[in-house]
């Protein structure tokens, strides 16, 4: 049997607020939508055309609950994930019904925050290394961590 490689790697911005939700066990799901584009030339016309991919993207975990808290729609993140085919029956037709989806495995938030000021002096970035403060984490601790939270081995 041939090697295999279910790998994705995304970079493009949410579509909607993500949606968050508890599974009876207790686990964090967001359902992300995001929008990633390709620009090019025609060569009939010579102009330059604009195509536009929608992606579903589910993420599990603490990586869901930041994703809950610190994104919006609008907002630029890079997903690394893996493709998984998601299968139904539609109720309606009783046809069975499939959707390729994007397992994030990590979001990385690539929007820079705001600066704020205090009595005439830049207090620097909004975002500091503790979540738990109610500010995001900064780019360095969601691109090192796994799905679950847990710190990558390298």
């Amino acid at each position: 049997m041939a090697a295999t490689l279910n790998k994705v790697f995304l970079m493009g911005n949410l579509t909607r607020d993500p949606d968050i939700k508890q599974t009876p066990t207790g686990d964090t799901v967001a359902e992300l939508g995001v929008a990633v584009s390709e620009q090019f030339r025609s060569k009939s016309t010579n102009e330059v055309r604009e195509v536009v991919t929608f992606v579903d993207v589910t993420v599990w975990g603490k990586v869901a609950e930041n994703c809950g808290q610190y994104l919006k729609k609008g907002r630029p993140v890079f997903v690394e994930g893996r493709l998984v085919l998601d299968t139904w029956e539609d109720k309606e037709t009783r046809q069975k019904r499939n959707r390729l989806k994007v397992r994030a495995d990590r979001v990385q938030f690539l929007y820079a925050p705001q600066k704020r000021e205090t009595n005439g002096a830049s207090m620097g970035a909004d975002w500091t290394s503790q979540p738990s403060t109610g500010e995001p984490p900064t780019s360095e601790q969601s691109a090192t961590t796994d799905a679950t939270g847990d710190p990558l081995p390298f």
